[in-house]
């Protein structure tokens, strides 16, 4: 028992005044008594120890484990634990320096770090870090959890996880800006650029692919899902059911269809309810049932990687249906090698560069990557593991990317910068141009016909964004509100990106200077967690404190 007593802790309680006269061996000293045994100082100096332990132990537990004693006492009985979900909320509390919590948002910080504790306890989230910028500056930044279970690491804001699927809005960027220069036409065949990719054919007609319909999902090139059949019924099962939402809305206002209408809606009713009977979701593999998505092979470069798809059929005539497809940016990732002349991953690292996102990497596994999380999932028991090995060589620019919220945070508000930078140039002239001109990112931010968008079915996908216009039905009653996000899926993580700009006019744009609006981003270490919903509410709250 006495072995638990350091040194450091008898000479805290020497400091404490215990042999000064304060405490009962200053009594002894008084009435002339003989000294106190070396057993009564040991005992003394053991309770002290172990009082100053137990106010001391929330900060111990999380800093760098100690040397353990030359010689444990076997019979010692180890120290009681917090229950799993408590444990790390009080080790991720604390704030880094840079991004100290603001009195302004405290309600609103409050709110949202209880709303992403009750995301975490819902789906058993080991780790979860959100970091959140009002008007270009970042407010809030925490982590909660375990971005390591195994070594007890906590999350904090600098934590670098997989940010998936946002690694598409990251390759826009690099799209974007080759446009610009005019060293890219987004409408010719991507043939021009990669003549490796074979012309196709679609029910025996000649068609062809572009850059701008594999940006927004339309080409037709599959993704994880390589049965044709099961896409398309799936597509038609969808179909179907929006169809007697539609119905079902029009009979409830009380409208009729002329009786053409009728008859060729029923026709397509029936012809999609033969062809989707069986086709239900259950019964459809979902992306993390896929084995492409858990591939170990390593690529050299993205010319390599289209192997795995390019002499497969397309799936749907391009531009005709919106088929999401992290392959599609694969071939992406090969135009932009050919028409910028560099390497995909170090164009890339170049705009990071020039993006202020010093965190951002490719995710491999031989690098040292300082702060970088642990993956999860659980199995078929319900129990935490770690999730297998996987390259993401393949899609590095459709997935394959690690960051933190901080850097995500950086890369929203140079989006919406310039987005936004058009609206101030009359009132403030002095103002340094965007990343992106204004004029492309109205053309990233406007929905394109034909697409959906999974994660808010009230929007469309846009240039390797989701968008949801502003809408509002019905006076004093639901107001949509304009926004443009992206989530992000990948083994062992999710991810979202969400950008809410200020409803701006004329007037509003006196005495600001852009970027004006709330950006949310939220990284987790464990997969299939939907998080743009949550996204949503948190910038809502952030912006109700920053009006009041």
């Amino acid at each position: 028992m006495y072995r638990l007593l350091t040194p450091g802790a008898v000479r805290v309680a020497t400091r404490g005044g215990w042999a000064r006269g304060c405490g009962r061996r200053g009594a002894h000293q008084r009435v002339r008594r003989p000294p106190l045994g070396h057993g009564w100082v040991g005992g003394l100096g053991l309770g002290v120890g172990l009082a100053l332990g137990v106010k001391l132990a929330g900060g111990l537990r999380g800093a760098a484990p100690a040397p353990a004693p030359a010689a444990p006492d076997s019979e010692a009985s180890p120290p009681a634990e917090r229950p799993p979900q408590e444990q790390p909320l009080a080790l991720c509390a604390p704030q880094t320096a840079a991004a100290l919590p603001s009195k302004r948002f405290t309600r609103a910080i409050e709110s949202s770090r209880d709303l992403l504790h009750r995301i975490k306890d819902e789906v058993g989230a080991p780790g979860i870090v959100v970091g959140v910028s009002v008007d270009g500056k970042e407010v809030w930044s925490e982590g909660l959890g375990y971005a390591d279970v195994e070594n007890r690491v906590p999350c904090k804001p600098e934590t670098v996880m997989r940010i998936a699927s946002i690694s598409k809005s990251l390759t826009m960027v690099a799209l974007a800006k080759l446009w610009e220069a005019g060293k890219l036409d987004l409408d010719i065949p991507v043939q021009h650029y990669v003549p490796e990719f074979p012309e196709k054919e679609y029910e025996g007609e000649k068609v062809s692919v572009t850059t701008r319909l594999l940006i927004s999902h339309l080409s037709g090139i599959r993704h994880y899902e390589k049965d044709m059949k099961k896409v398309k019924e799936e597509k038609a099962y969808k179909a179907l059911k929006m169809m007697k939402g539609t119905l079902e809305s029009d009979e409830e206002k009380g409208g009729k269809s002329n009786e053409k209408n009728d008859l060729a809606k029923g026709k397509t009713e029936q012809d999609n309810e033969s062809r989707g009977r069986n086709s239900k979701p259950g019964k459809k593999k979902n992306d993390f049932e896929q084995g492409e998505l858990y591939l170990k092979e390593k690529f050299e470069n993205s010319i390599e990687s289209l192997r795995l798809f390019k002499n497969d059929p397309l799936f749907f005539k391009p531009g005709s249906q919106f088929l999401y497809s992290t392959f599609g940016y694969t071939l992406l990732a090969a135009i932009v090698e050919r028409a910028s002349g560099y390497k995909y991953l170090d164009y890339m690292q170049k705009i990071f560069h020039d993006l202020d996102m010093l965190t951002t990497v490719q995710d491999e596994n031989e690098p040292v990557i300082y702060n970088r999380a642990r993956f999860y999932v659980y199995n078929k028991k319900r129990r935490l593991v770690n999730t297998p090995y996987v390259d993401n060589s393949y899609k590095w620019a459709g997935g394959g990317f690690l960051s933190t919220v901080g850097d995500l945070l950086k890369f929203g508000n140079a989006m919406l910068y310039g987005y936004q930078v058009g609206l101030f140039k009359n009132s403030n002239e002095n103002l340094l141009p965007g990343y992106l001109k204004p004029e492309t990112m109205v053309m990233i931010w406007t929905p394109v016909p034909n697409t959906e968008m999974s994660w808010d079915k009230e929007g469309k996908y846009a240039m390797a964004w989701g968008v949801v216009e502003k809408k509002q039905t019905y006076g004093s009653c639901r107001k949509q509100r304009h926004y443009a996000s992206h989530t992000g899926g990948a083994v062992g993580a999710s991810s979202v990106l969400l950008i809410l700009p200020e409803e701006l006019d004329g007037e509003a744009t006196n005495n600001k200077i852009p970027p004006r609006g709330i950006i949310v981003s939220i990284i987790c270490n464990m997969q299939s967690v939907g998080l743009n919903s949550t996204a949503l509410k948190i910038a809502l709250e952030f912006e109700k404190d920053r009006l009041d």
